[in-house]
């Protein structure tokens, strides 16, 4: 949900608060709001235009008692959303503060000047980064779209023409049927680019879209960027932070009938890096930390039966790719669970000559001991008391050449499970399983390896051809590859 706030001034709009959160449950079909297998945006919970939420200062009671009964938390919402405004509101003092101190003229020509300062610096940072003239292009892909159909393409090429820089989505794949589509406003591309290139390049600019004029950016009508309404958005999930839900009703004891509503992220492997290994189980987001254990299992019916990162499910590089992890959960009462995730088919790209990350896999042990495998965006998993869902997510890729990598370090994350003495053949090493490196076998490899492959390194390593990973998709993951989408 999103709060805007106009900042008055003596009498004068100074300038605009915004903020906006997001909820555990905006209605729909599904706990959580997010079903997999939404074709409509209708599907996906209460759609609210804007609307005054004050009016004069006066909370409009009616349209949000509309919104909060179509919700499964209303409690939890209208909490979210106070914080929501209270921030906001926090925002309009410390600018009526600034104005009052400086004067609103002053207050006013500094936002400019900001604005100004950004510009600058970002027309010399995109001239230092891109060549004139030069256009830089890359293809990746969506698995699936939650209803049976997939891999869907995404494309991105951008070309730097004096001091101007195109972000062209063309020949990105149609509109989806199933609700992984992203909405992607030109001005949000134009956002997500310049935090990027100011956060890799020169983390000492100051954000604000001074630099939205050098940036064009083209997304055409009718693609998965840019569907056309009504379509579902919801379920791709986010990068290396899967989403994970579990909901029901308590059966019995003090709480019974009660409703319990978990909505959970995951955490992956992170890419490696020019300047080091990639983490184990993180997010590529700094501040999404991960759910204490203790607080997931004192405030739901759930136990976390095991936390730990999967061996070798980072990419071989000179710098490793993060590790995914196996979080398995075991419920206490019946509900249903849902997911959200990616990745299960292609896999994360290594770079520089690293090599891909192992895919993501969730499964279902009953208590019966029988085991069902489930795909990657699915909700209303029915689970009962003793079931336990293994929710492994996927690592990142590798950077670099995997044979530069110091044999010792190798050595040193076999002696920590990072990685098994099997899993260090991939960087050539050769060690037993108490992490001590034959030298002589190592050098012997690393010669092998090296001979046998081109001599110059691909950029990007995306794994098998997509051909490939379709034929042998039933028998790698357990499930059926998903149908070739077809658009009229």
């Amino acid at each position: 949900w999103l709060v805007v706030l106009p900042i008055f001034f003596e009498g004068r709009i100074v300038g605009w608060a915004a903020m906006f959160g997001h909820m555990t449950d905006v209605g729909g079909k599904t706990p959580s709001s997010m079903p997999t297998d939404a074709k409509t945006i209708f599907e996906e919970g209460v759609v609210i235009p804007p609307f005054k939420l004050y009016k004069k200062g006066v909370l409009n009671e009616d349209p949000l008692k509309i919104i909060l009964n179509q919700v499964r938390k209303p409690d939890w919402n209208r909490a979210d959303l106070n914080g929501i405004v209270a921030a906001c509101r926090t925002a309009d003092r410390r600018v009526q503060e600034m104005c009052k101190r400086f004067g609103v003229d002053t207050y006013a020509s500094s936002l400019d000047a900001l604005l100004e300062r950004n510009h600058r610096a970002m027309k010399t940072l995109l001239g230092m980064i891109f060549e004139d003239g030069e256009t830089l292009s890359f293809s990746d892909y969506i698995c699936d779209d939650g209803v049976g159909f997939g891999p869907y393409q995404l494309k991105l090429a951008l070309t730097r023409t004096g001091d101007k820089v195109h972000l062209d989505f063309s020949g990105s794949s149609p509109q989806a049927k199933g609700p992984i589509n992203y909405y992607l406003n030109e001005n949000l591309a134009r956002m997500f680019f310049g935090i990027y290139m100011i956060t890799v390049a020169d983390p000492q600019i100051l954000w604000n879209d001074g630099f939205y004029p050098l940036i064009d950016v083209t997304i055409e009508e009718g693609s998965f960027w840019k569907p056309r309404y009504p379509a579902a958005l919801n379920a791709a999930g986010f990068s290396s932070s899967p989403h994970f839900m579990y909901s029901g009703n308590y059966s019995g004891g003090d709480r019974k009938g009660e409703w319990f509503q978990l909505y959970s992220i995951g955490f992956g492997g992170i890419p490696g890096r020019p300047i080091g290994d990639g983490p184990d189980g993180h997010s590529l987001w700094p501040s999404f930390v991960n759910i204490p254990c203790e607080y997931l299992e004192s405030y739901y019916p759930m136990r976390i039966e095991r936390w730990e990162t999967v061996a070798d499910t980072g990419g071989a590089g000179v710098h490793r790719g993060g590790n995914g992890v196996d979080v398995t959960y075991r419920f206490l009462e019946p509900g249903t669970v849902a997911i959200h995730d990616d990745r299960w088919l292609t896999y994360p790209w290594g770079v520089n000559g690293g090599t891909p990350g192992a895919r993501g896999r969730k499964w279902l042990v009953r208590a019966d001991g029988s085991t069902e495998v489930l795909p990657s965006k699915v909700h209303d998993v029915p689970v009962l008391p003793g079931d336990q869902l293994h929710f492994v997510t996927w690592g990142g890729g590798g950077w670099g050449d995997p044979l530069a990598r110091d044999p010792e370090l190798v050595a040193l994350e076999v002696r920590r499970g990072l990685v098994s003495s099997d899993g260090a053949r991939r960087y050539g090493v050769v060690c037993d399983g108490e992490g001590v490196v034959d030298t002589a076998a190592t050098d012997v490899l690393r010669s092998q390896l090296a001979a046998g492959r081109p001599a110059e390194l691909p950029v990007f390593d995306m794994g098998p051809p997509l051909e490939v990973i379709l034929e042998r998709c039933l028998e790698e993951t357990g499930l059926a590859p998903p149908q070739a989408p077809v658009w009229t």
